[in-house]
This record gives C-alpha cells, structure tokens and sequence, in this order.
C-alpha cells in the first residue's frame, strides 16, 4: 500500500507550483465559512442578538468573531511557515493532506454531537450599540484559541501556505474574512427572516447539517488525497 502512496505522491509537485490568486480567493472562501459555521457560543450569541436586538446587531458580533479568526488564521500560517521547507516536500505535503482530512472529520463529528442549545443564555434586550457587540463577539471568539488547530487541519488539505508566493497568500487570508462575513451576513439575514419561527431546536439543527457537510466533504478529501489528486485548481 505504501508503494501505492508513494507513486501517487509526485502528482501534487506541479499543482503547488501553480497555485494562482482565484485558487485561494475560492479557498479563502471556503476556510473563512467552514470557521464560523458551527454554532458555538459565538454562533449562539450572534442569533440571540438578532433575534431580540436587530440583524445588525447579531451581524456586529459576528464582525468581532471574524477579526479573532483572522488574528488566529495569521498566527497559525506564521508558525506553519518556519517548517517551509518540510511543507515544499511532497511526502509531507501528501500526509499533512491525509492527516488534515482525519482532522476536519473529526471536527464534523464533533459538531454533529454537540449540542449549541446548552450554550443559550440570556441576553439583555438593551440593543447598547454596535461596537459593544462587535467587542463582545470578539472577546467571546478570541478565549477559545483552540481554533487553531481547525486551521492547521484546513491549511494542510488546502496547501493554504504557499512559500515564496506573497500575493495569492495575502489574497487568501483576505477571503477568509469574506468568507467568514459572508456567513455572519447570511446566517442574520435568515434568522431575521423566520424570527417568528424560530425556536432554539433550529440552533440543534443548524449543527447537525453542518457537523454532515464536514464529514462528507473530509471524508471525500481524504479518498481523493488517497488517489493521488490534490483540490482542483482555478486558473
């Protein structure tokens, strides 16, 4: 089996060498969601907010979480690049790979179980303003640094640390923000669309479809790292 690897290995040698700025627009993208989606007590607040202060207001506190995953997103890609030279090597490229995989799909299965309705508080109807609430969202994100290994398990399956190559890396960590605001902006406009719906079952809900989607999706990850194949690259 290990032969078979080791043949498979080589493919990703010319597709690291080419990675462009749309690539790492799309990973950006995709990392800056997969971060903020799981409805941890951020993810709670935000909807707590807008439910009983206004969209803006829940959408604020997601604005100050993405700032803390930005900060966390750095420090990770800073300490992932003094190990540069082993990310360049194939080998290494392909098991950081597989071992992202393992790690993102643990990652599902622990969104699938947990239960964001425990993490349901009671919050003051006094809207204050929005800076408060962007401070809190970023302090409520910013306490939980172990945020970080889910970006060193994003950055190894995306061969999101690319050596010598500044502006695709800036373009991507400019996206993670754009991803995780994207999320903030769609998660409060929906909330506030079904405000009279919504009950806390939905939040216990919410986390299981996304615990899914991570699965599935590491899982293909990990089958298609298994092939030989890295993540198709947009030129």
């Amino acid at each position: 089996m290990f032969e078979l690897l080791n043949t498979n290995i080589p493919h990703f040698i010319p597709w690291q060498q080419t990675v462009g700025v749309m690539e790492m627009v799309v990973k950006g993208l995709i990392i800056g969601i997969v971060a903020s989606a799981p409805m941890g007590p951020v993810g709670v607040l935000c909807i707590q907010r807008t439910l009983n202060k206004g969209r803006w207001y829940g959408f604020s506190t997601g604005c100050g979480a993405t700032l803390s995953d930005i900060i966390y997103a750095i420090i990770t890609g800073y300490g992932l690049s003094f190990v540069v030279d082993y990310i360049e090597d194939p080998h290494v490229i392909f098991w950081l790979k597989l071992i992202g995989s393992v790690l993102l799909f643990i990652f599902g299965i622990f969104t699938f179980r947990s239960n964001p309705v425990q993490s349901v508080r009671t919050v003051s109807r006094n809207k204050g303003n929005l800076v408060h609430n962007f401070i809190t969202g970023f302090a409520v994100t910013v306490s939980n640094p172990a945020i970080i290994f889910l970006f060193v398990a994003m950055f190894s399956q995306f061969t999101f640390i690319i050596p010598d190559n500044w502006l695709p890396q800036i373009v991507g960590y400019i996206f993670i923000i754009g991803g995780a605001l994207l999320w903030w902006f769609l998660l409060t406009w929906l909330i506030d669309k079904v405000r009279n719906k919504f009950e806390e079952r939905g939040l216990w809900v919410i986390n299981r479809v996304i615990g899914i989607i991570v699965m599935i999706v590491s899982a293909f990850m990990a089958i298609w790292t298994l092939s030989g194949n890295s993540i198709p690259a947009f030129y």
